[in-house]
């Protein structure tokens, strides 16, 4: 099996993706869906990151990593089948193959700023690789309404085009040296779809780099969305956390993918329970990489 022969069982085609949100995804770096999932859901899911809150205290997060000022889960598939229909919103998929070509889930990380603190740097999360091409898509999924008080992700559009900055060194780390790979089924086939396979390597920038990476930076914008959204995002734009200040919550799921031939961020195959894998499809265990 392939990222594309995986697609196609889900129904996810090229055409997944409209006009407008491919356009977003090229020019900007990121696009919204709405509504992307049910009530229902979008309260199962909030319910179930407070109880796991609740039941691993201090330790939450661990897994990946702790931040002081807010509150972290990870392994979530392992923890609970919650979230498992995550895994198949079509338009994340279908722009994670666009971007990425034949890919697998890197991460999926829950984060809640605490009031007064979330505040981050700006920053990538990954490099390129040497020839341009990307590494990273993150999906940012909302169980709250994310507003303009309760520490809304601030972006800078465009700047996926530009030079790196600030990457996580557990990202950064053996990016930028995998082996070449054909360009995907889209990329080549696709009547209006960009190659991105041959995208132009970043030089420069030197002129854009920040001199305060935690200051307001020209053309920013701070991203408010309502709850079930999921905000695509090439990873490589530049974005951060900011500052709560309010008390209403902001749970909200990032769920990554990563080229097929890159780490994940959490080796899902080292925390692999008997439950998660008995009731993933084949495709849920392609693209988790537990096959």
């Amino acid at each position: 099996m392939n990222s594309l022969e995986a697609l196609q069982q889900l129904g996810v085609t090229a055409e997944s993706i409209t006009k407008e949100q491919r356009e977003c995804l090229d020019r900007d770096g990121y696009f919204v869906i709405k509504e992307a999932f049910s009530e229902n859901e979008c309260q199962r899911m909030a319910a179930e990151v407070d109880r796991i809150v609740a039941e691993e205290g201090d330790l939450a997060g661990s897994e990946v990593s702790l931040e002081s000022g807010a509150t972290r889960i990870s392994n979530v598939f392992n923890k609970t089948d919650a979230f498992d229909s995550l895994l198949n919103i079509k338009p994340m998929l279908a722009a994670a193959y666009y971007l990425l070509g034949d890919f697998k889930v890197h991460g999926a990380n829950m984060r809640e700023p605490h009031t007064g603190y979330g505040r981050q740097p700006l920053h990538s999360d990954s490099v390129k690789l040497p020839d341009g091409r990307w590494c990273l898509v993150n999906s940012l999924i909302t169980f709250d309404p994310m507003t303009l008080e309760n520490g809304p992700t601030r972006i800078v559009p465009g700047s996926h085009k530009w030079a790196p900055l600030n990457v996580p060194g557990e990202n950064a780390m053996g990016m930028g040296a995998a082996p070449r790979t054909a360009p995907h089924k889209w990329a080549t086939e696709g009547a209006d779809v960009t190659a991105h396979s041959a995208v132009s390597p970043v030089t420069g920038d030197a002129d854009k780099m920040p001199a305060d990476p935690f200051a307001p930076y020209q053309g920013e914008i701070k991203v408010t969305v309502p709850a079930r959204s999921v905000v695509v995002c090439n990873a490589h734009m530049w974005h951060s956390g900011t500052t709560k200040n309010s008390s209403a919550r902001r749970r909200q799921l990032h769920l990554s993918h990563t080229r097929r031939d890159m780490p994940q961020q959490l080796n899902q195959r080292a925390y692999l329970t008997r439950a998660l894998f008995e009731r993933m499809t084949e495709v849920d265990r392609y693209f988790l990489d537990i096959t």
